[in-house]
């Protein structure tokens, strides 16, 4: 059996090896089967109950969150901290040939027993020209391999979706090709990107180990409203995760009302509610609004008003923050102008009619551009824009009362054609 067949049927396979966890998370099993391994000793020393750690291995995938979870697991598995000056080299293969990084990992360190080479920017062994001299390079050294040394070969110029029947097929050429050229000599890691059921479960299992309660339904909107074609973006989905429980733990927030503890006292825990991610996470509230041009694109006035209130509750402004809706309201509406004038059906002519600094959030997109197609012509969307432009100058005049301001744009927006006539005021 190769090793990279052994690999993938490791991911599938419980082991009894240290620092290895057995995750319900498959997006995961990748990286914790790699983490396992690379723990171990290495083929010369290797208990024959445990999988050898192998000399090098390549990461493939343009994860970012999981790629940094491979190579900090391996920095702490294999470099004490007190000696990474001496013995950890992160290397850039368009600024160091392949010839001197593999030299590096043949020559014994004086300073540290063992020594990890990073080696980024992959794709430069696979540019212009045959490169027959550096695959043979890799392919001796791989042969007697310094047992004391590791080389990570980072191929993040390639997109590995949750899905692989979604992969482009100019990535499945290149991931064939470095399997071809790397795949003896080192073991392949696919980094696929994580599914977006297993990025809820992971948002509760880690907010838990933390001691926060992170409800479902919380998780899932966080994960919805972050997500992206192919996969959930977990770099922001962690990032947004960290805000929110250093909010739900906090003694006394701003925007609760007296300064309302997010400590539950008769649950004797911290929790992070649904409510807490629509009003801390950006992206949450762009969805919210994409949600409401949606009922109004449907002439669906109670469903507007509805979506209109909630908003405007989870807002950290309230009322006050009435005018930034009505800047969204007129950026979704001039979007959906343009995709009506270019009669846009699908994404990928989506992204070559709106510029740079005009896109739509990736999970909005298809949702957007049916919006789009359900005026019939440009004429209903520049008469919302009038209206829009309206409301915004009746809120910039200080009126008594904001939200009505927005809950009669929303009626006017939500009404047939005939009934759009300019003006909010009789």
């Amino acid at each position: 059996m190769s090793e990279q067949a052994a690999f993938r049927e490791g991911q599938q396979a419980d082991l009894n090896g240290p620092g290895f966890r057995r995750s319900e998370l498959r997006s995961f099993a990748a990286v914790e089967r790699f983490l396992a391994e690379v723990s171990q000793e290495p083929a010369s020393t290797q208990d024959k109950n445990h999988r050898a750690r192998q000399a090098g291995y390549v990461l493939l995938g343009d994860d970012m969150f999981l790629l940094d979870m491979c190579l900090k697991g391996a920095v702490q598995a294999l470099v004490p901290k007190e000696m990474r000056e001496f013995c950890l080299h992160d290397l850039d293969l368009g600024q160091t040939t392949v010839f001197e990084a593999l030299d590096l990992a043949q020559t014994p360190s004086l300073m540290a027993p063992f020594q990890v080479l990073i080696l980024r920017n992959v794709k430069m062994l696979f540019g212009r020209g045959q490169k027959k001299e550096e695959f043979a390079a890799i392919d001796a050294y791989f042969r007697r391999p310094n047992p004391q040394a590791i080389a990570l070969f980072v191929a993040d110029h390639i997109a590995l979706p949750q899905d692989l029947r979604r992969m482009e097929m100019a990535d499945k050429d290149k991931a064939e090709k470095i399997r071809e050229m790397l795949g003896d000599a080192c073991c392949v890691v696919e980094l696929q990107r994580v599914s977006e059921e297993d990025a809820v479960r992971w948002v509760v299992r880690e907010a838990r180990e933390r001691g926060v309660n992170f409800r479902e339904d919380a998780a899932r909107e966080l994960v919805d409203a972050l997500g992206a074609s192919g996969g959930a973006e977990m770099m922001m989905v962690a990032s947004e995760m960290e805000k929110l429980l250093l909010y739900a733990g906090h003694p006394a927030v701003a925007g609760h009302p007296s300064g309302e503890s997010r400590r539950y006292e008769v649950e004797q825990e911290t929790v992070v509610e649904l409510r807490d991610v629509e009003r801390m996470v950006s992206a949450a509230k762009q969805r919210s609004l994409y949600e409401l041009t949606d009922a109004i694109s449907l002439k669906d006035a109670p469903r507007a008003l509805a979506l209109l209130g909630g908003l405007l509750n989870a807002s950290e402004g309230g009322e006050d923050a009435a005018i930034g809706h009505v800047f969204s309201l007129a950026r979704i509406f001039r979007q959906m102008l343009v995709l009506n004038e270019k009669k846009v059906k699908d994404q990928r002519t989506m992204w070559q009619v709106l510029w740079p600094g005009f896109r739509v959030a990736p999970f909005a997109a298809d949702a957007l551009i049916a919006q789009a197609r359900r005026y019939k012509d440009r004429t209903e969307l520049k008469k919302g824009l009038r209206l829009i432009a309206q409301a915004d100058f009746e809120l910039r005049s200080s009126p008594a009362d904001k939200r009505l301001v927005l809950e009669m744009l929303v009626m006017r927006l939500a009404g047939r054609t005939g009934e759009m006539e300019p003006g909010l005021v009789a």
